[in-house]
């Protein structure tokens, strides 16, 4: 069950990581002059800096979690190097992916300089690494059960 649950919050984070860097990437963008080296839009910056920082947070917690089922960083490391990978092989057919999905726009731009520029294959292998640890796949119960023994024995 511990899988099924891990599968599914995999599912639905995935796409919340791409896009959420891929939003906060563009606002950011948007918010600062890079010739002048000033910021335009202090409030949109701030913002686009909050939702970056979130996405950091959420790969962190799914990185470390021992809680967590290993599929929760697995599905979007697939997903993420999948993607990267098919871009490597043929860039033109994946970056033009971004346009036929919603939403559009600047959203697009986002999606294309991330895939690009590596950042997305960077974040798969970030997320890939959890799922090598074989404490990740087990139940934790029988962790939980010889620290105890240890902890009893020590204690008399």
């Amino acid at each position: 069950m511990r899988h099924a649950f891990g599968f599914v919050l995999g599912v639905v984070l995935t796409p919340a990581l791409v896009y959420g860097a891929a939003w906060g990437y563009v606002q950011a963008g948007q918010s600062f002059d890079g010739t002048g080296q000033q910021i335009t839009d202090r409030t949109r910056i701030y913002g686009a800096f909050a939702l970056l920082a979130a996405v950091g947070l959420v790969m962190g917690v799914i990185i470390v979690a021992r809680w967590a089922s290993p599929l929760v960083s697995l599905v979007p490391a697939l997903a993420l190097l999948g993607f990267s990978a098919c871009f490597l092989a043929d860039p033109g057919r994946v970056l033009d992916l971004p346009g036929r999905v919603p939403p559009s726009g600047d959203m697009d731009f986002g999606l294309r300089m991330l895939l690009g520029s590596g950042v997305y294959a960077m974040m798969g292998f970030a997320l890939l690494m959890p799922t090598w640890a074989p404490r990740r796949w087990g139940s934790g119960r029988d962790d939980e059960a010889a620290e105890r023994e240890y902890y009893s024995t020590v204690d008399r």
